[in-house]
């Protein structure tokens, strides 16, 4: 059976932004709907290297967390403030990936997120070959960081960031060539980027199997999966909605098999609501899809 944990970040930032749902209040909701851990989102009032600085604070989130039963299937570092495309000097984001990474070193858990910081709209801005050069050397050198501490790097790859089609994920997986570097294979994103071909410049790259068919292709280079819904929509014209499991026309029972063959190292599934307008009200039901799909799958 899979671990079922799900992104704090659905209730601190988006409709929750100006009001988080307290830490400890989402420990022991997730608890009581028989999750088995939380991805750390380090976003406003949630644990960060920011609000949480020293090692005996970090000691102190793991125990409260492992107090009640629950783990930690990854870390979402905050970088979206940083450059990264239209910068030839990307040292000051490959500190502030440091700091994640030795936070999530200090919490317990080996998976840090990356994305690509920069909307597609930046290559108006900077060339595509140039770009891309300089998100590979600086992913190269924050997966090798990564493997000194046991950890790995996993791209959530998105509509609202550059480099959104199918070819552009493969080509920079490839480049990075590092063994603890990956995409994280989130079902709603890749619709989006696969199958609508959203926000991406100049000519439409999609597939006609969508998601599915981008899973297959994307064997061997999944190392972190989320999973929701989708409907073909955007939030707010930016990135991809992630509605509740049965609001959307995704056929799991055809992608869980995909992906359960697709070469993840771990045992975390994670839900992901993120921007979602109620997510706090709908976690229950999404908890009760992926154990359908958990039971059916993996028991």
């Amino acid at each position: 059976m899979k671990k079922i944990s799900i992104g704090s970040w659905a209730y601190s930032i988006g409709p929750y932004q100006d009001c988080p749902i307290p830490w400890s209040d989402v420990l022991r909701e997730l608890k009581g709907l028989g999750f088995d851990g939380v991805e750390v989102g380090g976003f406003s009032i949630h644990p960060s290297p920011e609000n949480h600085p020293t090692k005996e604070d970090r000691a102190r989130v793991k125990e409260e967390a492992a107090a009640i039963g629950l783990g930690f299937s990854a870390f979402v570092p905050n970088l979206w403030a940083e450059k990264l495309i239209n910068t030839e000097d990307t040292s000051v984001y490959v500190a502030k990936f440091k700091e994640g990474l030795q936070f999530a070193v200090d919490i317990g858990t080996k998976g840090v997120r990356v994305d690509a910081v920069q909307p597609p709209t930046i290559f108006d801005e900077v060339d595509y070959d140039t770009a891309k050069n300089r998100i590979v050397k600086t992913w190269k050198e924050c997966a090798k960081l990564a493997a000194d501490q046991g950890c790995y790097v996993t791209w959530e790859f998105e509509p609202g960031f550059a480099f959104n089609k199918p070819s552009d994920i493969e080509r920079i997986v490839d480049e990075v060539n590092e063994d603890n570097f990956g995409v994280m294979f989130d079902t709603c994103h890749a619709e989006m980027v696969a199958g609508v071909g959203a926000r991406q410049p100049g000519e439409k790259e999609v597939l006609p199997g969508g998601c599915l068919e981008f899973a297959k292709r994307m064997k061997g280079k999944i190392n972190h999966i989320h999973l929701i819904d989708s409907d073909g929509t955007l939030h707010h014209d930016e990135t991809s909605s992630h509605p509740p499991f049965g609001d959307g026309y995704l056929d799991f029972d055809a992608i869980v098999p995909v992906l359960l063959d697709a070469g993840v190292a771990h045992d975390w599934w994670t839900i992901d609501l993120c921007f979602w307008p109620d997510a706090w009200k709908v976690t229950e039901r999404c908890k009760k899809s992926i154990d359908e799909l958990n039971k059916k799958f993996c028991s």
